[in-house]
């Protein structure tokens, strides 16, 4: 199949069976897209949507995203996870806002702090109409199953082939419609697992189905032992039912957001607690819980103490403060933390 035939098939599917409701094509702005594409990243669609609707009403455009307190944003992308994106959209957001306009080049897109070359892609496309290539998860699916590419897409070589594979698809007419639409077949049709291929516009030349290889194609990322870390997270909570929030460093797992004070172990309570000079009145030991990023688990134990004294000087400096959960606003907590606070809320 060449490229004017497989994109015109992909285009006559997207005109029937497309998803053109989505909140960022309504109306489609350089600045919804941007923000659309970077919460794609890692994250289905359906999970994407509400928060994207969310984070457009509180930050309508450009410069009130630029001048909003990084603390704000982070407490509205709780929970989406991948939390450098958000710094990544503060810091590239008052880098435009400085400029005054949009960058409408590739030069001038795949610059600024996350965005990459297939975000760059996307935007150009869908907001500009400008031929440009895209690979994201869903076209890197099609692509290696179209053309029954073995080896981890991932991988230099394999990598460097699909976006010379892509790149030579895209056609020149309706390149908006085209990058949404073969987003739209990965996400819809050329599925992960299930694929529906009997309704694929592409089947009658698709390598992989004719080699009957779709269900192990696109090759799985090799997989190594994931290590596991372990962790002591402190539930202090005073009098008056606050808990007492730590600020975690700018980067790194939870980069800027408020967590609960971490230990390596519990046998370092005795000693955290002599050094902010607490009385405790009741210890109680929680369960030990994972939470898994993409590069380790981490193992945690919840200890949860109730404090009848404290001292003043463990909040200075804006590194600590008393929570009161769900009555403090604009507090960015990662999500197990979160989860542990409301079950902590139910009992």
């Amino acid at each position: 199949m060449n490229p004017h035939t497989f994109s015109q098939y992909l285009l006559t599917w997207f005109d029937q069976f497309g998803r053109k409701d989505l909140p960022w094509q309504h109306p489609v702005t350089a600045y919804r897209v941007w923000i659309s594409e970077i919460m794609l990243q890692q994250t289905q669609v359906v999970t994407v949507i509400p928060y994207f609707n969310k984070f457009v009403r509180q930050y309508p455009d450009i410069q009130v995203l630029a001048n909003a307190p990084l603390d704000e944003v982070l407490s509205l992308w709780a929970g989406l996870g991948y939390y450098t994106r958000a710094r990544n959209l503060h810091k590239t957001a008052g880098i435009i806002n400085q400029a005054g306009r949009f960058p409408d080049s590739f030069a001038g897109l795949v610059v600024l702090p996350g965005i990459g070359a297939s975000t760059a892609g996307a935007i150009l496309s869908i907001v500009f109409n400008k031929r440009q290539a895209i690979l994201d998860g869903n076209v890197r699916r099609v692509l290696a199953r179209f053309q029954a590419i073995s080896g981890w897409t991932g991988g230099t070589q394999v990598n460097k082939l699909l976006w010379s594979i892509s790149a030579q698809y895209t056609p020149e007419i309706r390149v908006a419609d085209y990058t949404q639409a073969i987003m739209d077949l990965g996400a819809t049709i050329c599925t992960r697992a299930k694929p529906r291929c009997t309704v694929c516009p592409l089947q009658t030349d698709c390598l992989a189905l004719e080699q009957q290889r779709v269900a192990e194609l696109p090759t799985p990322k090799p997989r190594k032992q994931i290590p596991i870390k372990q962790s002591t997270f402190i539930i202090a909570i005073n009098e008056d039912q606050q808990i007492l929030l730590e600020k975690r460093a700018p980067t790194g797992i939870w980069g800027g957001l408020w967590s609960v004070p971490e230990l390596a172990h519990h046998s370092e309570v005795e000693e955290w607690l002599l050094k902010q000079a607490m009385v405790v009145t009741n210890k109680q030991e929680l369960a030990v819980r994972r939470h898994t990023f993409s590069h380790y688990h981490l193992d945690y134990q919840p200890i949860v103490l109730n404090i009848s004294q404290t001292k003043n000087n463990i909040l200075e400096a804006e590194t600590a403060l008393w929570y009161k959960h769900r009555q403090t606003k604009n507090i960015a907590l990662p999500a197990p933390v979160k989860q542990l606070f409301d079950e902590l809320n139910k009992d």
